[in-house]
């Protein structure tokens, strides 16, 4: 069997093909079980990989891989694999795609996606600013008000930072990042942000690679979950971000993140395909 998939950037930059987050998109996934799937995703090597069933509740069916678990949700993932189904389905620039998280209304004008994430849930860390301050190897003044875990499809551990020089100082500690970021056994993560002089987010996000930390270049699920994080400290509705990430790893990458007065939280970026190809199994 041929399997098809195609090669694309989520959350570019003004048409840097070579910015934002890339995405592998299988077209048809029908035939593939979990361990091919889960082989695909580490084949790829990707931080995610989608592949594409039919639904009969939404538009599609995605499940979305890392190289080592599956995903209910993930933003990059959710935006990329929506500009291939609009093609393959010619559904036009208003979607719904089916995922582990629920079902996830996404629209785009020309190549701009936009996603509307689910309602947020919310918990305290289990850590004090002393030691989430000591997880990122920066000082307890460093860490503002309100760290919080943040659900609005993908769990996260959302840090609220007192400037951009705090992000970009950013080292994690790894056995602290498993002891006060811990989601499961091999998930523990961060997203630390802060804004800049201009009003717009300076972000990053780190997460497991084996036994040392990977920085993503771009979190959609992240971005959704700090939309999230505003709700839960009550800022004042409506508000709208722009959010830097990626420049440490030299993937430079834009994220547009909007709450409405209703407290619905949608997640925006540019989408840009590189290439196709297929693989015989």
């Amino acid at each position: 069997m041929q399997y098809f998939y195609r090669l694309l950037n989520v959350f570019t930059v003004e048409g840097d093909r070579f910015s934002g987050n890339p995405l592998c998109v299988f077209e048809g996934a029908r035939g593939l079980d979990d361990d091919v799937m889960q082989a695909l995703a580490l084949q790829f090597n990707l931080s995610e990989t989608t592949f594409i069933f039919p639904s009969d509740q939404a538009t599609a069916r995605v499940r979305i891989f890392t190289p080592h678990f599956e995903m209910p949700f993930a933003g990059h993932p959710t935006l990329g694999t929506a500009h291939v189904v609009r093609e393959l389905a010619a559904a036009g620039d208003a979607l719904t795609l089916e995922m582990k998280a629920g079902i996830i209304p996404v629209k785009a004008e020309r190549n701009r996606w936009t996603l509307q994430a689910n309602r947020p849930k919310y918990r305290k860390p289990d850590a004090t600013r002393e030691q989430l301050a000591a997880m990122l190897n920066l000082q307890p003044s460093d860490i503002a008000e309100q760290p919080l875990w943040v659900n609005a499809g993908s769990e996260q551990l959302v840090i609220p930072l007192t400037s951009v020089s705090a992000v970009e100082r950013c080292t994690p500690n790894v056995s602290l990042l498993k002891q006060y970021g811990r989601l499961s056994e091999n998930r523990y993560l961060a997203y630390v942000w802060a804004h800049t002089e201009s009003a717009a987010i300076s972000a990053r996000f780190f997460f497991p690679h084996g036994e040392s930390i990977a920085e993503d270049p771009a979190t959609g699920s992240a971005c959704a979950n700090l939309g999230g994080w505003f709700i839960a400290t009550q800022a004042a509705l409506p508000l709208s971000k722009t959010i830097m990430q990626g420049s440490a790893v030299k993937r430079p990458s834009l994220l547009y993140l909007h709450v409405d007065a209703e407290k619905r939280i949608f997640v925006a970026g540019d989408v840009v395909e590189l290439g196709r190809g297929a693989i015989d199994l």
